[in-house]
C-alpha cells in the first residue's frame, strides 16, 4: 500500500495510544504558566491571515473588507464611473499589518476583480483555483526543503468570503458550477451582498433558497459538520450554519444616531448600522472570521485543504529522487490546475465530493 495513504486519523492515533491516567498532584508546579509563554510568543510572532473576496463588481467587496478590519485597505471605486470593466479576471492582493492591543496581524487581502463581469463567462474561475493552487505550490516548496526556514511565509488562503448578488432568487448556475470547485479547494463562507436591497422577508426566503441549492449540489460550505470537534464546536457551528448565508451590508463611514456614532450607510429613509443585528448581520460574519473561528480557519487550511494538494502532488511525482540538499518536486503544471481530489487524509478529507465529509 501507497505510504501516503496510510496518514493516520485522530481517532486511530487516539486508540493506539496507551491509557493515560489521571495523576494526583501533591503540589503546586507551574503547569498553567505554558499558556502564558505561549501567549508571550505568540504576541511577539504575530498572526498571518489571509482571505480572498469573489463577487461580481459593485457588491461591496472592498468596502465589506475595510468595515471588517477598520481600516483603508483597499480603495472602493463605483463601477461606471469613469473604471473600464476589466476584459480578464485579473487577481490583486494586498498586505497591511494591524495592530490592536499589542497584537500583530498581517493581513493579506486578495481581490477579483472583472469574475462574472464578461459576457462569456466560461472557466472564470480557473485564475482563482490556480492562484490558490499556487499558493499550496509556494508553501510545499519551501516545506520540502532540507534546510527550512524556521517561519516559511504563509500565502495560502485561509478563507474564501462569496459574495452572492442580491437577486431574491436562487444561485445561478455560474454560482453553483464555482461554488462546487471552490469548496474542495479553500474553507468558503458565502454572504448576500447588499442585504439593504432586500426586505427581511425577501432576505429570510432567499436564505433558505440559497441553503437548499447548497444541499442539494453537494456544496459543503465553511464551517463544515465534519469538522465538529466536541459537543460546544457543535452546538455553535450549528447556529452559525442556520444563518449562512450572511445577509451583510458594507459602510465605512460614521454617522451619529441618537448621539452614537455608528457605521452604517445613509440613505433617505435614514441610517442602516452595519453593527446593528436588526439591520444586517455583519457582527456575525466579523465574528466567524476574526473573533471565533480565525484559528480554526487557518488550521482546516493547513490540515485538510493543504494536505489534500500535497499528498496530489507527492503521488504526481511518483518516486521521489532523493537528492543531498533537498527534494525535488517536478514543478507543478503550467496554466491552472485541476482541483486535487485526493485519497482520505488524517479522517477529515473526503474520497468523494459527492459523498458527506
Amino acid at each position: 500500500m501507497d505510504p501516503l495513504r496510510q496518514s493516520p486519523s485522530r481517532s486511530s492515533s487516539r486508540a493506539s495510544s496507551p491509557r493515560t491516567l489521571p495523576c494526583e498532584m501533591l503540589g503546586y508546579v507551574g503547569i498553567e504558566a505554558v499558556l502564558d509563554q505561549l501567549k508571550i510568543k505568540a504576541m511577539k510572532m504575530g498572526f498571518e491571515f489571509n482571505i480572498m473576496v469573489v463577487g461580481q463588481s459593485g457588491l461591496g467587496k472592498s468596502t465589506m473588507v475595510n468595515t471588517l478590519f477598520k481600516s483603508k485597505m483597499w480603495k472602493s471605486t463605483m463601477p461606471g464611473l469613469g473604471v473600464p470593466t476589466p476584459q480578464t479576471l485579473q487577481l490583486q492582493s494586498v498586505t497591511h499589518v494591524i495592530e490592536e492591543s499589542g497584537v500583530k496581524l498581517k493581513l493579506t487581502v486578495t481581490d477579483t476583480p472583472g469574475f462574472g463581469d464578461q459576457i462569456n463567462n466560461d472557466k472564470c474561475w480557473d485564475p482563482i483555483l490556480g492562484y490558490i493552487n499556487e499558493q499550496y505550490e509556494h508553501y510545499l516548496q519551501e516545506e520540502i526543503l532540507i534546510t527550512r526556514q524556521r517561519h516559511i511565509p504563509d500565502t495560502r488562503v485561509h478563507c474564501c468570503v462569496y459574495f452572492v448578488p442580491p437577486t431574491g432568487h436562487w444561485l445561478r448556475p455560474l454560482d453553483i458550477e464555482f461554488l462546487q470547485r471552490l469548496c474542495r479547494t479553500v474553507n468558503v463562507v458565502p454572504v448576500i451582498a447588499r442585504a439593504d436591497s432586500l426586505t427581511i422577508e425577501e432576505r429570510e426566503a432567499f436564505r433558505h433558497r440559497i441553503q437548499e441549492n447548497l444541499k442539494t449540489h453537494g456544496i459543503e460550505v465553511y464551517p463544515q459538520k465534519c469538522f465538529d470537534e466536541d459537543i460546544n464546536d457543535k452546538i455553535l457551528n450549528s447556529k452559525i450554519r442556520e444563518r449562512i448565508p450572511f445577509a451583510v451590508v458594507g459602510a465605512d463611514r460614521e454617522h451619529i444616531v441618537n448621539g452614537r456614532c455608528v457605521l452604517g450607510r445613509k440613505t433617505k429613509w435614514g441610517i442602516i448600522e452595519v453593527e446593528n443585528m436588526a439591520h444586517c448581520e455583519f457582527p456575525l460574519l466579523r465574528d466567524l472570521l476574526i473573533r471565533s473561528h480565525l484559528q480554526d480557519l487557518k488550521d482546516i487550511t493547513h490540515n485538510v485543504h493543504y494536505e489534500n494538494y500535497r499528498i496530489f502532488r507527492l503521488n504526481e511525482s511518483h518516486v521521489l529522487p532523493r537528492g543531498p540538499g533537498w527534494v525535488n518536486l517536478a514543478p507543478a503544471p503550467a496554466g491552472p490546475q485541476a482541483n486535487p481530489v485526493p485519497p482520505k487524509v488524517g479522517g477529515w478529507a473526503k474520497d468523494n465530493s459527492d459523498e458527506e465529509c
